[in-house]
């Protein structure tokens, strides 16, 4: 799959923990262009594990990708983003400076992300937290376009991640492609 990014953008990753967002990113964006969730707690706390710091890191990635997409800059939020309401603020931030917005879903069985987090070394996430997210996520699936997202690409399975190209594009529109 070819996934189109326009140029000037922000892209939303959404996905539950253990579905491969960050390896993603890392492979696909500059690490400048990634806002990540868990590093903005790390910055806050020195442990990206310290939920507590969590509202605080929004609000710091909230912040950044405001002042990003004021200058144009593509923008990627590297964060579960599972939840209507967590969507909501990038969207209106987006929406601010006349930015399409694309969401990027890794809608993969749950037993792959379950599986994924058990191995992690730095950090695992507790099983009922994916299982919610998992709930979360599916309940999104129907609402992402009416939610003002230009471009929805869904996921399905690490084969077809680990097949997908990138390609930014100056000034056109992101496409909707489901598998």
């Amino acid at each position: 799959m070819n996934i189109r990014i326009p140029k000037f953008s922000l892209v939303v990753l959404i996905g539950a923990a253990g579905c491969g967002k960050s390896t993603f990113a890392r492979k696909h964006f500059r690490a400048t262009e990634i806002l990540s969730s868990d590093f903005f707690r790390s910055l806050i706390t020195d442990d990206e594990n310290d939920i507590s710091a969590s509202g605080d890191a929004f609000e710091l990635l909230y912040d950044v990708a405001e002042k990003r997409l004021k200058r144009g800059k593509l923008t990627v939020s590297d964060a579960t983003n599972v939840k209507r309401e967590q969507r909501k603020q990038l969207l209106q931030i987006a929406e601010r400076y006349d930015c399409p917005s694309v969401a990027i879903v890794f809608n993969f069985p749950e037993e792959i992300c379950q599986e994924r987090n058990q191995v992690r070394t730095y950090r695992t996430v507790p099983v009922h937290a994916i299982s919610n997210q998992m709930k979360n996520l599916r309940h999104s699936l129907q609402t992402l376009k009416d939610e003002g997202f230009k471009g929805v690409y869904i996921l399905s399975s690490p084969t077809e991640t680990d097949q997908v190209t990138v390609e930014r594009d100056e000034g056109g529109t992101p496409g909707t492609h489901r598998t």
